[in-house]
């Protein structure tokens, strides 16, 4: 169930953050509209959350938002002021991480919504439910995953289930949102890739990894959603949805995704445990994802995360696009490929 919060004036730190995006999504479009290259301005790589504007009465919805750094997310947003829906499975770690949201968080506007990103029918009807409850949505973070299950599994829908969760489920939802986003002065869609997309590629004719390689699946998944926030970029530009579409990756963090898919006993899970002292905590690997959800000079169709060796931890920057993603065409294919696989279709 949905609880009703009322929505506060736009602070004059919001309002001076909505009007720096506006203008800087004029600009950007005349650039376009000209036919002039737009280079990339690199984030300042020190940024914090110190840096985040006022979110005052504005809107996230967050998918996977009970641990990791989907929670950190909708902590630090609650704490600018946002309203925040988190989105996950499991309705009792949802209603925990709201009692410690609101524990550290004075006055949190903070609520829960279950829904399995593997369903698609679990998909339509939560955006169902916040279509008719919620004015507007002002920003979507497609974070929700799984990694490197040993055995393939299979979504309600017949998908393979990296596949289904990570990357099918946020096309359906972003494609179901979209009406409620458009209500928005400057509403952003965040996705999640991985770094894990250098070590893998993105076979059409392979989709469902049907001869299974758990961490070759895991990152075709990721390289979907990174192609996928490109995408949506372009055809945002395109069609004049107003959608600021922008893909992060956090490094490498330490969260729950190696117990809970390959595990902590397999030969991933002690590596991973050898070298926990060295890894992003969860906090530090939801930076980027939270620039390019507020930060003003976030960019339409860019791709952030950390600058550190290999990408894996260190200061905010301008992420690496590997080949496997970085095809236009195939990525224009994939969007086909994935609106008839999931019935799912953008205006």
């Amino acid at each position: 169930m949905i609880d009703t919060f009322p929505m506060p004036s736009p602070s004059a730190s919001s309002r001076r953050w909505h009007d720096r995006v506006v203008a800087a999504a004029v600009l950007v479009g005349a650039l376009l509209a000209s036919g002039a290259s737009l280079a990339q301005t690199a984030p300042k790589p020190d940024w914090t959350l110190q840096d985040m504007p006022s979110q005052s009465g504005r809107i996230f919805l967050v998918t996977g938002g009970t641990s990791g750094m989907g929670y950190e997310d909708a902590r630090a947003l609650a704490a600018a002021g946002a309203r925040v829906v988190i989105a996950a499975r499991n309705p009792e770690r949802g209603q925990e991480a709201i009692e410690k949201i609101e524990a550290e968080v004075p006055n949190a506007k903070v609520q829960f919504e279950a829904v399995d990103l593997a369903s698609l029918e679990s998909v339509h009807a939560l955006a169902q439910r916040l279509n008719r409850t919620l004015p507007r949505l002002d920003g979507l973070i497609n974070n929700a995953a799984i990694m490197a299950p040993p055995a393939r599994g299979v979504s309600a829908d017949g998908f393979e289930l990296q596949l289904a969760t990570n990357y099918l489920g946020h096309f359906a939802l972003t494609a179901d949102l979209l009406p409620l986003l458009r209500k928005s002065d400057a509403p952003r869609v965040v996705t999640l890739s991985s770094v894990a997309i250098h070590r893998g590629r993105l076979d059409l004719d392979n989709l469902q990894s049907e001869t299974y390689d758990a961490y070759a699946a895991y990152a075709q998944s990721k390289i979907a959603c990174l192609m996928f926030a490109r995408e949506l970029q372009k055809r945002s530009d395109a069609a004049g949805w107003g959608i600021t579409s922008i893909a992060a990756h956090p490094g490498v963090a330490v969260t729950e995704l190696v117990a809970r898919g390959p595990g902590l006993d397999s030969t991933q899970g002690r590596q991973w445990s050898a070298m926990k002292d060295q890894l992003q905590t969860a906090a530090q690997g939801a930076i980027p994802t939270l620039y390019a959800a507020t930060a003003p000079d976030a960019q339409g169709g860019a791709y952030y995360g950390p600058t550190g060796t290999n990408e894996m931890r260190g200061p905010l920057g301008i992420a690496t696009v590997p080949a496997a993603a970085g095809d236009a065409a195939t990525a224009a294919r994939l969007w086909d490929a994935t609106e008839a696989l999931t019935g799912v279709h953008f205006p």
